[in-house]
Parts: C-alpha cells; sequence; structure tokens
C-alpha cells in the first residue's frame, strides 16, 4: 500500500496496453497518469474505442495474463491498483447495441456499398467527376501527363525515422510514426505511416489492399513527407481544455 501511496503522490504515469472484447485489431498502448480516476480512465477510452463510459468495465492484468483487479470503482485513482508497465487494461464492452459490435468498426465488407450503372453515370451530364477530368485533361495535357519521381521528397525523409513522435497538418494530428517509403499503389515518390493518437485516421494501416502498418481502425493515416514534423509531440491530455 505504502508503495501504492508514493507512485500516486508523484503524479507518475503508467503505460498500459488495451484490448477490447469487441474490437480484436485494437491494441494500443497508452500512458495514463495513475492519478486518473477510473471514471476519468473510462473516459479517455471511450475517446478511442467508441465503448461508452456507462457501458465499460475495465479488468486489469499483469504481464502473466493473471487478472490482478476488477476496476469497478469511479472514484478510486488509478495508482490504487498498482499497475506497473506492460500491464493489459482490458475493455469489456457491455452494451450488445454498441457500436463496436458486430465487427462493424473493423469489417468493411459489413458496409453496403452504393453502386451506379454506366449508362445512368453517362445520364448525369457535365456535373461527374468523370467530366471535370476529362475537361482538365483537355485544357492542360502537361499537368496530367507529368509524372512524379520515384525519389521525390527522399531527402525531407531522411529527418523522419519509425517511432518517432509528430504533429500532422493540417489540424496538428498527433501520433506516432510507423511506415516511411514508397507506396507504389499510392503514387510515386515517398510517403510517411502515421498512427494518430486518437481516431482521426481513414483506416487500420492498410490501403488499397496493402498493409503498410498495424493500429487500431480510424487511427491510421499515410501522407506526403511535408506534412510531418517529428519531435516532442506528447499525448495531448483530453482534460487539459477544460482547464482554465
Amino acid at each position: 500500500m505504502t508503495s501504492s501511496l508514493q507512485k500516486i503522490e508523484g503524479d507518475e504515469s503508467v503505460l498500459l496496453r488495451v484490448t477490447h472484447s469487441n474490437l480484436k485489431s485494437f491494441n494500443p498502448d497508452i500512458r495514463f497518469s495513475l492519478q486518473l480516476t477510473v471514471e476519468a480512465v473510462k473516459d479517455k477510452l471511450w475517446k478511442k474505442c467508441g465503448t461508452s463510459v456507462n457501458s465499460m468495465h475495465l479488468e486489469l492484468y499483469d504481464e502473466l495474463r493473471n487478472k490482478i483487479a476488477d476496476l469497478s470503482d469511479h472514484s478510486k485513482l488509478l495508482g490504487f491498483y498498482s499497475p506497473f508497465d506492460g500491464f493489459r487494461l482490458h475493455v469489456v464492452d457491455l452494451d450488445p447495441a454498441s457500436v463496436t459490435s458486430g465487427g462493424w468498426l473493423e469489417d468493411t465488407s459489413l458496409v453496403e456499398k452504393y453502386e451506379i450503372s454506366e449508362e445512368a453515370y453517362n445520364k448525369r451530364g457535365a456535373d461527374t467527376f468523370r467530366k471535370y477530368r476529362e475537361k482538365l485533361t483537355s485544357h492542360a495535357p502537361s499537368t496530367v501527363e507529368a509524372k512524379t519521381p520515384d525519389t521525390d521528397m527522399e531527402d525531407i525523409c531522411a529527418n523522419i525515422k519509425v517511432g518517432s513522435r509528430c504533429e500532422v497538418e493540417p489540424g496538428a494530428k498527433r501520433g506516432v510514426v510507423k511506415f516511411v517509403g514508397q507506396a507504389e499503389p499510392l503514387g510515386p515518390g515517398f510517403w510517411v505511416g502515421v498512427q494518430y493518437d486518437e481516431p482521426l485516421g481513414k483506416h487500420d494501416g492498410m490501403v488499397k489492399g496493402v498493409r503498410y502498418f498495424q493500429c487500431p481502425p480510424s487511427h491510421g493515416g499515410i501522407v506526403r513527407p511535408e506534412k510531418v514534423k517529428v519531435g516532442d509531440f506528447p499525448e495531448r491530455d483530453p482534460f487539459e481544455e477544460d482547464e482554465i
């Protein structure tokens, strides 16, 4: 008990691996302050995985997969349970109608896709992307034919390393660099893959059938190097905006 109190008084933090009962590919490492209440921990997780606070049950496991405790008291501090770096925090979604159930957040094949026939598309006239592209090609063929060299932006990538914290524009989105290199299906030149701290991305690291890195659903993005700035960009505290 003494060690637990010392941790709380020191305002230390702990890095926990988080898993989810419905999201099999959701397993990020998230840093939590030991000063957070269980309710605050749930609120932080809700913003990352989609399970509401009232429908969330938390279980703490050690590195040997032994269950340490059920975090059922919202008023207790996380430090009360004496977690250590590398422990696992498991989210159990108790809502059968949750947005995380049924695989909807992970399996895009479950989403019904809208399709239009070629005949109907052609009847739309001049307001389609195809007509716009044909018009652009006819007026500026030189820009369409220009080819980006395969080494484009390679010099910028020299300072961008996998594992580095970063900030991505537009939006000053923060995260971790997970991929640096060429990605032929996306276009010539160099690209940077980022796992965002918040669900601000478009995928889980797989784009056009190619897996470039692994991250939770809606946390992945692949952008050009000039949009990425590496440095000391810690994960934002979701409660800092509430402070005056």
